[in-house]
């Protein structure tokens, strides 16, 4: 939006090294804790009034926006959305709202139904059909899928670093699972199928990615993590599986070296930005018919998609996929020329400004 001549300022959560008021390439971003769910989960939102009201107009005066988009304010603080409701029509501003989740909540419900949004986004038409199923009128409702800078993610990436760092990686079967260790991202169903796959490929490592950086309201990410490690221990997989936090550059490098990525989700994934990921980077990627994943990777097309649990068909999927390299081949192939044509940031922005056009004249 910035390089098309708009002008775009954030406000977001305090972050550990990051300073409270910065430019990020062009957008003015302001960090503010009452932003941060986390700290909010362990203090509470009681009393937070008078602050988030001094936050947000404040944000707002210096900012003068013509347009007000939040994400996620659907559901985990009536205080902040109903804040910024109150704001915006004050100052007569329309408020887009992205819905990136749901849930089945009584906070939720008012929320979306509650505040007078003008239009809500989805990313994806999973969201988009279960919003419309607790009453939201589907003409107030785009979806417009996520996108990603296909220039970083892509084929060529050499995974040299990554290896230097990891060498028990190197000339093994290197099966993927991109998204944050836990049990609604199907970790513990990677492990078992791994477990199977290992038998025909007893060199095959399975890489998982842990993350420092999450919402974790349910306290329940440390046992997640318990529970993986005592089933690895348990089907003596030590050295078939490798668990590690990565950087955004060795996230990449990562892709690279893989021959597979997983993401067998055993709850409705609302949509999965590591498929395209995987994707732009040229490989095949395996997910359940779970929330919007099945959206984006089509059985046989650009990928495979297994039901929800089915841990067995996830290795004979492996296993099928590491036994044809030419089908390995095409699947990431046409993976790459779907995101080239319809999951870049360009038009995530061509469609997200095309929202706005509706309420406003730029």
């Amino acid at each position: 939006m910035v390089k098309k001549g708009h002008r775009v300022s954030l406000l977001t959560c305090s972050a550990e090294k990051a300073r409270a008021k910065e430019i990020y390439q062009g957008v003015e971003v302001f960090r503010y804790p009452i932003m941060d769910l986390n700290w909010l989960y362990k203090r509470g939102l009681q009393g937070l009034e008078e602050e988030v009201s001094q936050v947000f107009t404040s944000f707002v005066d210096k900012t003068k926006p013509h347009i007000l988009h939040a994400h996620n304010m659907h559901y985990f603080s009536e205080i902040h959305v109903s804040t910024l409701e109150r704001i915006a029509k004050k100052k007569g501003i329309p408020l887009i709202l992205t819905a990136h989740n749901v849930w089945d909540d009584v906070l939720f419900l008012e929320l979306t139904h509650k505040i007078d949004w003008q239009h809500i986004i989805a990313v994806s038409h999973y969201i988009k059909k279960e919003i419309i199923g607790i009453g939201i009128d589907d003409r107030k409702i785009t979806v417009v899928h996520h996108g990603l800078d296909e220039t970083k993610f892509h084929p060529r990436i050499k995974p040299s670093r990554i290896l230097k760092k990891y060498p028990q990686l190197k000339n093994k079967k290197v099966i993927f699972h991109p998204a944050r260790i836990g049990l609604a991202k199907g970790c513990d169903i990677s492990i078992k199928a791994i477990n199977i796959v290992r038998e025909k490929y007893p060199e095959v490592i399975l890489v998982l990615a842990g993350s420092k950086n999450i919402i974790d309201w349910g306290a329940t990410q440390q046992r997640d993590i318990a529970y993986m490690v005592n089933l690895i221990k348990h089907f003596r997989l030590e050295k078939n599986i490798l668990i590690d936090f990565y950087s955004l550059e060795e996230m990449r490098e990562l892709y690279a070296l893989s021959d597979i990525c997983v993401y067998p989700s055993t709850v409705p994934e609302p949509f999965g930005l590591t498929m395209l990921e995987a994707q732009a980077c040229g490989k095949p990627m395996i997910v359940t018919n779970s929330g919007g994943m099945s959206e984006i990777i089509k059985d046989g097309v650009n990928g495979f998609v297994i039901n929800i649990r089915d841990f067995e068909n996830l290795a004979a999927k492996i296993i099928q996929l590491l036994e044809d390299r030419r089908l390995r081949e095409r699947l990431g192939y046409t993976g790459r020329q779907i995101v080239e044509s319809y999951y870049t940031k360009e038009r995530v922005t061509h469609d997200t400004l095309a929202v706005y056009r509706k309420f406003i004249n730029f």
